[in-house]
C-alpha cells in the first residue's frame, strides 16, 4: 500500500511489521460540537483503520480528547460551570455524532488530564537535556535547540515567520518558542502542581506524551487535518524526538480542508457548519459518503448539491443491500451462467476497487467501482436467484459496503419483532382491518423502518439516519 508521507513528501510504501499498526491521530477540543472540518479528519482516518483491518492488520488506534485548553476554559465562563463540566458534556455528544457518522470507537481515547504526569515528565526531561527553559511558571520549548525544526512544514525559520499563528510574548526567547506548561494565572483558573508552580499543559505536549504512553516510540502513522502541520504537529515532532532521541512516526497523512460554495470555510465567513446541523437535514450517512467521495487530501466543496447527491448515493447503495436481503429469503433455483458473469464482474471490480484502496487511499474510486458492482447485483436480484449466486454476494460484496461504513449495522434491529410486525399486518390486511394495518406501518415507521409493498411481496429497510 502506497501513503503520501508529508514527512518526505512522496507516496511511499507502508509496510506493515508484524501484522500490527499503531497509528495516533489528532481529536476534538472539546468546547462544542465538532464541525465539517473536524469530522472530515475523523471519517478518513476512520477509513484508513477499517482498511487495515480488513487487510487482516492488528491497528492500535488512539485518538485523544483535548480536555483542558483556553476554548474550554472561555466556554466555561460562558456557560457558568467548569471546564470539567464542559469537557464531559461535549464528550459525549462527540461520541452522538462520530457514533452517527459510523466512527468507530478508538482503541483508546485518553484525556489530557489524565496524562499531567507523563506531561511533567517529557517537560522535565527537555529542561534537563537543553531543549527547554523555564520563564517565570511558564515553561518553553526552545526551537532554537532543535536543528530539525521545520522539517515536516518543509520551511526555515524565515519561511515560517508570515502567516504562521505564533504567540508572541516577551517572555520567550524567540518567536518560534512555545509553551509546555502555562503557568496558573488567575485564582480559580483550572491548574495542577508542578515543578515550576501550579499550571496546566501547552496544546501540543499533551499529543506526545499520551502517543508515548499508549503507543511508545516511532509508531507507524500519525495524521491530522492538513491545518496541524504548522505548528502542532511540527511543535510535536520537535518536543518528542527530543525527549526520546528517536523519530516520533514513520508516516505523517493529513486530510485537505473543506471549501463551502468554493470558499475555505470559517467562522468569520459565516460559512461554518456543525456535523449535526448537516446530518439533521441530509442524514449521517450522506455526510459520511459525501467526505469519502473524494481523495483525502484533495480539497472538497460542501454545497447543498452535494449533500444532496450524497443523501441519493447512499440511498441507492442501502436499497440493494435491501434488495440482496429480500432476495436471499426467497432464494430458489441453479446458479446460471448469467449470475457467474455477475460474479466475475463483481470480482474484476473488487479488484479495481482494492488497488485504488493501495493507491494512497483513493476512495473516490473505489466508491465508483462499488457502485458499477450496485448496478449489476441490482439486475440480477430483480430475477430469482440461486443461494450459490447470493453467497458469493456476502462473500465479495457486502464486506467492501461494511469497509466503507455504509452496510449492514449489526445488533441495531430486531430483525424477528419486524418480521413479526410485517405478518400481523398482512393478517389485518387480510381482513380488511387497514386501521390496523396503517398503525403497524406507522409504529415501525416511528422506529425508523420503512416498509415498501412490491409485487414479490413486503420488503423493509432502514430510514436514512
Amino acid at each position: 500500500m502506497k501513503l503520501f508521507n508529508t514527512l518526505t513528501r512522496k507516496k511511499e510504501e507502508f509496510t506493515v511489521k508484524d501484522g500490527k499498526v499503531r497509528m495516533y491521530v489528532c481529536g476534538p477540543t472539546v468546547y462544542n460540537y465538532f464541525h465539517i472540518g473536524n469530522a472530515r479528519c475523523f471519517v478518513v482516518f476512520d477509513m484508513l483503520r477499517r482498511y487495515l483491518e480488513y487487510k487482516g492488520n492488528e491497528v492500535t488506534f488512539v485518538q485523544n480528547f483535548t480536555d483542558v485548553d483556553d476554548k474550554l476554559i472561555r466556554a466555561a465562563k460562558e456557560e457558568g460551570t467548569t471546564v470539567p463540566a464542559i469537557a464531559e458534556k461535549y464528550i459525549k455528544e462527540y461520541y452522538k455524532d462520530a457514533h452517527g457518522l459510523g466512527v468507530r470507537d478508538a482503541t483508546v481515547h485518553p484525556r489530557a488530564t489524565e496524562n499531567i504526569d507523563k506531561i511533567i515528565e517529557i517537560v522535565e526531561k527537555l529542561i534537563a537535556t537543553g531543549h527547554a527553559y523555564v520563564s517565570g511558571s511558564d515553561v518553553y520549548f526552545d526551537s532554537q535547540s532543535d536543528n530539525e525544526y521545520g522539517k515536516l512544514s518543509h520551511h526555515n525559520m524565515d519561511e515560517l515567520e508570515a502567516g504562521a499563528r505564533i504567540d508572541v510574548s516577551e517572555i520567550k526567547k524567540h518567536p518560534y518558542d512555545f509553551a509546555l506548561w502555562k503557568g496558573k494565572k488567575e485564582e480559580g483558573e483550572i491548574s495542577w502542581p508542578s515543578p515550576w508552580g501550579e499550571g496546566r499543559p501547552g496544546w501540543h505536549i499533551e499529543c506526545s506524551a499520551m502517543v508515548n504512553r499508549f503507543l511508545g516510540t516511532e509508531i507507524d502513522i500519525h495524521g491530522g487535518g492538513v491545518d496541524l502541520i504548522f505548528p502542532h504537529h511540527e511543535n510535536e515532532i520537535a518536543q518528542s524526538e527530543c525527549a526520546t532521541g528517536k523519530p516520533l512516526a514513520r508516516f505523517w497523512l493529513h486530510n485537505g480542508h473543506i471549501n463551502v460554495d468554493n470558499k475555505k470555510m470559517s467562522k468569520s465567513a459565516g460559512n461554518f457548519f456543525l456535523v449535526r446541523d448537516a446530518a439533521a437535514k441530509y442524514g449521517y450517512k450522506a455526510v459520511r459518503f459525501f467526505l469519502l467521495s473524494s481523495q483525502y487530501r484533495s480539497p472538497i466543496n460542501y454545497t447543498e448539491d452535494t449533500l444532496l447527491q450524497s443523501k441519493a448515493a447512499v440511498e441507492r447503495l442501502q436499497n440493494c443491500l435491501s434488495n440482496v436481503e429480500f432476495a436471499e429469503k426467497n432464494a430458489a433455483g441453479e446458479y446460471s451462467a448469467e449470475e457467474k458473469e455477475c460474479v466475475a464482474f463483481m470480482e474484476e471490480k473488487k479488484a479495481a476497487f482494492i488497488d485504488a484502496m493501495e493507491d494512497d487511499l483513493n476512495t473516490a474510486d473505489a466508491i465508483g467501482f462499488l457502485f458499477e458492482m450496485t448496478r449489476a447485483i441490482n439486475t440480477a436480484v430483480a430475477h430469482n436467484c440461486s443461494r450459490e449466486f447470493l453467497d458469493k454476494v456476502e462473500e465479495i460484496y457486502i464486506p467492501l459496503c461494511d469497509l466503507l461504513g455504509f452496510g449492514r449495522e449489526e445488533g441495531t434491529e430486531d430483525t424477528a419483532y419486524i418480521e413479526e410486525m410485517i405478518a400481523l399486518r398482512a393478517e389485518a390486511k387480510k381482513a380488511k382491518d387497514y386501521a390496523k394495518a396503517d398503525a403497524i406501518r406507522n409504529e415501525l415507521k416511528e422506529k425508523g423502518i420503512i416498509l415498501e409493498d412490491t409485487p414479490q411481496g413486503v420488503k423493509w429497510k432502514k430510514a436514512q439516519s
